[in-house]
């Protein structure tokens, strides 16, 4: 059957089945084991190779970061840190004006060096902050696209799940690619906060009550929360940890600081905790697995190398080619979720990168920003449906009022994609 069919119409046959799948709304894991298992069927290979396939990528020693970071997130929330953070950031900000939104992004940048997730950073700020800065005058669709926009910052801040995820697919290092993500981050953080800083000059909102009382006051109360990414990132950069010993030291500390420092998380709440943190860590597990299984088959069929052979023939140079990359990580964020794409193209496109000596963490970055944008681009739109759920607004008000940050991220993304320097200088 294998000879009857060349690698291409494999190819086509693997991601039409694929995307059709997707269009008739399956869910992306279901998507990805229909499409493999097809395939199998038709090279005739045997289906149990492709359950040891899938199971096999779900054993490796980094990944057990992903669930514990997800956990350690949903901790923290519970015993109070993401309140006591979004305190500190109020009280470091003041009254500058658009103060209450600068402190929304200072606010997603602490809390995303701890849980590593934008939709989790988005939620869990914007309870907070939305209606915080409604109160205050702010037009609650600025709100909710600010909160939005600054809780993508989750995902590029280390520690990072779409990072890990990138790292344990290219087996490559997952502190370097931590580093990398800085100063994209701090100039994400920095270009909202300006942008803020300037188009609420004229508002008549209400600015924070400072106090230099006040602000002791706010350290001496979130000590302990502002020591979590103290603790997760100094673990790693240090060298004394690995991220996944990082991640679980970092449960440990949310457990600590929730049932015995800051006494708002109880034993009976930690039940619940568990349940809704193995949820959403089985979810992306679900599709690294299949998703090993689909790129697995597609390598094996000669569609991976059919696929280089003729992006190669182009003879495009590697800014190009990082450009194609971009634009098409950008297409597909608005219909898949960032941990789909990561697992499914990552695969794909690499091999094609490196046969051009594109460095394996600038091409990271550019996967892992491409995901942040996705996060904030209908239909699929993760941090948005976080900041709609909170807020009550639409999903489309949200993404009109967001347009002008959202072209910040763009530009921060597009250095990435045309400097390797500006991804790998702390490296």
């Amino acid at each position: 059957m294998m000879e009857a069919l060349s690698p291409a119409n494999i190819g086509l046959l693997l991601f039409g089945i694929f995307f059709v799948l997707l269009l008739i709304g399956s869910p992306i894991m279901v998507a990805l084991g229909v499409a493999t298992m097809a395939c199998f069927i038709v090279l005739d290979i045997d289906l149990s190779l492709m359950i040891e396939r899938a199971f096999a990528s779900l054993t490796a020693f980094p990944l057990m970061a992903l669930p514990a970071f997800v956990l350690a997130g949903s901790l923290m929330e519970a015993a109070g840190v993401s309140r006591r953070l979004v305190h500190v950031a109020e009280n470091i900000v003041g009254p500058t004006p658009g103060g209450l939104a600068i402190s929304t992004t200072l606010s997603c940048v602490f809390f995303g060096a701890i849980s590593g997730s934008g939709p989790a950073t988005t939620a869990a700020v914007g309870m907070l902050m939305i209606p915080a800065m409604a109160k205050r005058g702010y037009n609650v669709g600025y709100a909710a696209a600010a909160t939005a926009t600054a809780g993508g910052i989750g995902i590029i801040i280390p520690p990072s799940i779409p990072m890990v995820i990138y790292g344990v697919s290219g087996q490559q290092s997952i502190s370097k690619m931590f580093m990398a993500g800085i100063i994209p981050g701090i100039l994400i953080a920095v270009g909202l906060s300006v942008m803020h800083f300037f188009l609420c000059r004229n508002l008549k909102t209400e600015g924070l009550d400072w106090s230099m009382k006040t602000f002791i006051h706010s350290l001496r109360d979130g000590f302990w929360s502002i020591l979590a990414p103290v603790i997760i990132l100094g673990g790693i950069y240090s060298g004394m940890l690995t991220a996944t010993e990082s991640a679980a030291i970092a449960v440990v500390w949310a457990a600590i600081a929730g049932l015995f420092i800051y006494k708002e998380l109880t034993v009976k709440e930690l039940v619940p905790i568990l349940k809704d943190s193995a949820k959403s860590s089985a979810m992306i597990l679900f599709i690294i697995a299949a998703s090993t299984a689909f790129s697995w088959v597609f390598t094996f069929s000669g569609a991976s190398q059919a696929l280089v052979n003729a992006v190669i023939s182009m003879h495009l140079n590697s800014a190009l080619f990082c450009f194609v990359v971009a634009i098409i990580l950008l297409i597909f964020g608005t219909f898949m979720e960032g941990t789909a794409i990561a697992v499914l193209l990552v695969p794909v496109l690499w091999p094609i990168a490196q046969s051009m000596g594109i460095d394996v963490i600038h091409f990271g970055m550019i996967v892992c920003i491409s995901n942040v944008v996705g996060t904030m681009t209908p239909p699929v739109a993760v941090n948005i449906f976080s900041a709609s759920t909170v807020s009550g607004l639409k999903m489309g008000d949200i993404a009109k009022a967001e347009i002008p940050f959202l072209i910040g991220y763009v530009a921060v993304f597009f250095c990435c994609v045309f400097s390797e320097t500006f991804c790998t200088f702390l490296i």
